[in-house]
């Protein structure tokens, strides 16, 4: 029987790559049997030597990435034992001996020096790969172009329902987040390509003109972030924000901003559309790939940004619908359909 292992690397900060794993590894087994009844599914989690964290493969995870290929390989020889195709999600795990495929989110690691660094041997091991699968046909051109990568296959990310669902946050949870009156969100990390200067900038514009909105900001907690808003009226760092709250918060924002100079696909668009809100997103990128002109695309830039926001929340009957248009569109993206593409994939390498 043809067996398809995954696998992942423990995390106590998971973000939207977390996420993709955990969407698509529940509707693996499933997305294979309607292709061939006969698959096997088995999940592993790699986690560090000295790591609490739950997982079930243990390994030398920092000198796994800087590793030359041969010890990389060698191990990947005992990791994958077994399987038919093995489908690693983290380019620090090692390529297997047998049908490879890996996830390739974006190219930050080799193309922005406050990044990670790129494990040394991934990109020799992409082109090597069964397969490679990249989350938006912006991500698969940069890895044609950046890494030498061949054929590439583009299986576009899901939206979780719980956006399509979500009801606004009652007023008492608002409260206790430090939200007293409507707010503009962004929700993500403080990574340069971030361009939260950018933003910070805008804003400084936006604040005389919308006196009655604030900027909230979730995500974990980092210098950078906390440095560029300081003193700038009318914001607020929420930090790091359980995930059971987020699809409410967003639902209740006055508009979802994006500004990012840089992303491999733009979940926060998504889910901003999926939750009926306008989304302001900057023109680079996969994020006018991801809007498909749902969302005020605008350019990275100070002046530009405020602009779409100040649009944003007029509460020009326009917005009507461009929310409704970007919630059917959203609404399309389901993981049980990027679960389906993976297992394509998988069939088809086998």
């Amino acid at each position: 029987m043809p067996q398809l292992s995954i696998t992942t690397i423990a995390t106590d900060t998971p973000m939207g790559a977390q996420a993709y794993q955990r969407q698509v590894t529940s509707r693996a087994a499933e997305a294979l049997a309607a292709i061939d009844p006969r698959w096997t599914v088995r999940e592993h989690t790699a986690r560090s030597l000295r790591s609490r964290l739950p997982g079930d493969r243990r390994l030398p995870l920092s000198r796994l990435a800087a590793a030359p290929a041969s010890v990389r390989r060698a191990v990947g020889r005992m990791l994958y034992a077994g399987d038919t195709v093995s489908h690693r999600m983290a380019l620090e795990l090692p390529p297997s001996p047998h049908a490879d495929v890996a996830t390739l989110h974006d190219v930050v690691a080799w193309r922005f020096p406050d990044e990670a660094a790129p494990v040394a041997a991934a990109a020799e091991e992409l082109r090597r790969s069964a397969a490679v699968i990249c989350v938006s046909a912006f991500t698969a051109e940069e890895a044609v172009r950046f890494l030498g990568v061949r054929d590439p296959h583009v299986v576009l990310n899901g939206v979780d329902p719980r956006y399509l669902d979500a009801a606004p946050l009652p007023e008492p949870t608002l409260r206790e987040l430090g939200l007293d009156r409507p707010y503009v969100l962004h929700a993500g990390g403080a990574a340069q390509r971030k361009n939260l200067a950018g933003l910070a900038a805008a804003w400084r514009r936006v604040q005389p003109e919308r006196h009655d909105l604030v900027l909230a900001l979730a995500g974990p907690p980092h210098p950078r972030r906390t440095a560029l808003f300081d003193g700038i009226p009318a914001t607020r760092l929420l930090g790091r924000l359980p995930d059971d709250l987020m699809p409410g918060l967003v639902a209740s924002a006055t508009a979802v901003v994006v500004p990012s100079l840089y992303e491999g696909f733009g979940l926060p668009v998504l889910e901003g559309m999926a939750a009926g809100v306008p989304v302001v997103a900057a023109n680079t990128s996969s994020l006018p790939e991801v809007a498909a002109g749902h969302a005020l695309l605008v350019e990275p830039d100070a002046d530009s940004i405020a602009a779409g926001i100040l649009d944003a929340t007029s509460g020009d009957s326009a917005l009507d619908a461009l929310v409704r248009g970007g919630r059917a569109h959203a609404a399309a993206f389901t993981w049980e359909r990027s679960a389906a593409g993976h297992a394509r994939v998988w069939s088809a390498v086998r």
